[in-house]
């Protein structure tokens, strides 16, 4: 399983792996610190998962989710926005635009777990 971690901060692209990894999924990151960068990730490698920021540079997180909820080929990819953007407003935004769950920082390891929890990926390995 490939998961695409989308955050301009190096720091929270490594909180979000390591909240990941304590689910005891054996899988492979590719980081984006942009959407731009993502968008071209996510075309070039077979995704599982997309966790997604907000506010990023050349390409917001939500317009990312805009263009890739736009190609039929992405419709059923799971993307979770993890994001500082706690107003309602926002989340319903992202939920509208096809965000398939949203986490809001700072990550809680029981919300982050059963919000994981109620995605099914296709060929999952588990640690045992």
């Amino acid at each position: 399983m490939t998961i695409l971690v989308v955050d301009d901060s190096k720091i929270m692209r490594n909180i979000v792996k390591s909240h990941f990894d304590k689910l005891g999924f054996k899988c492979n990151y590719i980081e984006a610190d942009n959407g731009m960068t993502a968008l071209h990730l996510l075309e070039a490698n077979q995704v599982s998962l997309v966790l997604l920021d907000w506010n990023m540079p050349q390409l917001s997180g939500i317009d990312f989710l805009k263009k890739v909820r736009a190609m039929p080929q992405y419709e059923t990819l799971p993307i979770f926005m993890v994001t500082s953007e706690s107003a309602r407003y926002n989340i319903v935004e992202a939920l509208k635009c096809g965000a398939t769950d949203y986490i809001i920082k700072p990550i809680n390891d029981k919300n982050f777990r059963e919000k994981i929890a109620k995605i099914k990926f296709s060929g999952i390995d588990k640690h045992n």
